[in-house]
C-alpha cells in the first residue's frame, strides 16, 4: 500500500495578485477560510492558481509561504510540473527544501510527451526527490493522456503514490485501478464527479469549487467514507448548478470571478486570462445567489 497524502477534499487554491505581485495578505485569508471549513489539504501553484503565468521567484516563493503559514494544519501539495523535466526538477527539489509535503506534477504539455517519454519523464523527477508525487492526468489541457500500461509502469516507483485523474475516462480509471491495484491512489480531479469517483476507489478530489463552499466540498467526501452514500450523492447533485458555474468559461476565470464576488480580496486574472463574458457573468452572478454565496 502506498503513502496516503490525504483523503477528503484538496482545494486546488486561487492566487490573489494585485499591482506589486502576489497579494501574500489575501492569500492567508483565503488559506485560513479553507481551514477552518473543513478542506483537507492545500494543493497551491496549480492550474486553478495560474501558475503558468508565475515568475520563477514567484513559483518557488508562493510554495515557501504556504508551507509556513499553514504550518501543518493540512498537507501542503506544491504544484511543480512543466514541460521542461529539467525545470520541473528543480521546481520540484525547491519545493522539498522548503517543507511540501507532497508535489502534483502535471503531464508535459505543448511537446507532449510519448508514453516512454512520460515514464522518463516522471522516473527522472521521482528520483530527484524523497517526498511523495501525485501525477496529473488532464488531457483536455495537455494534449496527452497517460494511459494504463503507462500507469502501471510509473505506479513501481516508491514516491509515485497518486494520481489526479481529470480525463473524466472512467474506462480509463477502471482499467489503471485493475493493473496497479494498491501501488497507486487516486483523487478525481472533476468536481462532477467526486461521489462518482469515490464509488470506485478514490481517496478524495483536488478540486476547483472547494475555493468557494469548502465544507460542502468536504462533506461529500466524508459523508461518503462514513457510510452516508445516499448523503453524499444528494450533496453531490445539489452542487450541479454552481459546478456548471465554475466552469462556464476556462478555469479559473469563474472560480475567481465568483471569490472577487462574494468579499475575498483576490485581484485579477493574469493575461491571457480576462474578465468573463457579460452573458456568463450574470450567469455566474445568478448561481451564487441561488446558493446563497452573495445577495
Amino acid at each position: 500500500m502506498k503513502e496516503i497524502v490525504f483523503k477528503g477534499s484538496g482545494v486546488a487554491i486561487v492566487t490573489p495578485y494585485d499591482e506589486n505581485g502576489i497579494n501574500y495578505d489575501a492569500l492567508k485569508k483565503l488559506i485560513d477560510f479553507q481551514i477552518e471549513n473543513g478542506t483537507d489539504a492545500i494543493i497551491i501553484a496549480g492550474t486553478t492558481g495560474e501558475s503558468a503565468t508565475m515568475t520563477d521567484e514567484e513559483h518557488q516563493e508562493i510554495i515557501r509561504f504556504t508551507v509556513e503559514y499553514v504550518n501543518q494544519r493540512v498537507p501542503v501539495i506544491a504544484g511543480t510540473g512543466s514541460n521542461d523535466t529539467a525545470y520541473a526538477v528543480t521546481l520540484s527539489k525547491h519545493a522539498e527544501e522548503v517543507g511540501a509535503d507532497a508535489l502534483l506534477i502535471v503531464t508535459p504539455y505543448y511537446n507532449k510527451g510519448s508514453q516512454k517519454g512520460l515514464i522518463r519523464h516522471y522516473t527522472q523527477i521521482a528520483d530527484a526527490v524523497n517526498i511523495p508525487i501525485i501525477l496529473y492526468n488532464v488531457p483536455s489541457r495537455t494534449g496527452v493522456s497517460i494511459k494504463p500500461e503507462t500507469y502501471l509502469e510509473l505506479s513501481k516507483h516508491p514516491r509515485i503514490v497518486a494520481t489526479k485523474e481529470a480525463s473524466g475516462d472512467t474506462n480509463l480509471m477502471l482499467k489503471t485501478q485493475n493493473l496497479c491495484k494498491d501501488h497507486l491512489h487516486f483523487y478525481s480531479g472533476n468536481d462532477d464527479q467526486i461521489t462518482a469517483a469515490l464509488g470506485l476507489g478514490s481517496l478524495g478530489v483536488i478540486s476547483v469549487l472547494a475555493n468557494v463552499v469548502p465544507k460542502h466540498t468536504h462533506d461529500i467526501c466524508q459523508n461518503f467514507f462514513d457510510g452516508k452514500i445516499k448523503e453524499s450523492i444528494d450533496l453531490q447533485i445539489q452542487l450541479t448548478d454552481l459546478i456548471e458555474a465554475m466552469f462556464c468559461e476556462v478555469n479559473p476565470i469563474p472560480v475567481k470571478t465568483a471569490l472577487g464576488l462574494m468579499g475575498f480580496e483576490v485581484g485579477h486574472l493574469r493575461m491571457p486570462l480576462c474578465e468573463m463574458e457579460d452573458q456568463n457573468l450574470e450567469v455566474l452572478k445568478n448561481t451564487l445567489k441561488k446558493y446563497h454565496l452573495i445577495e
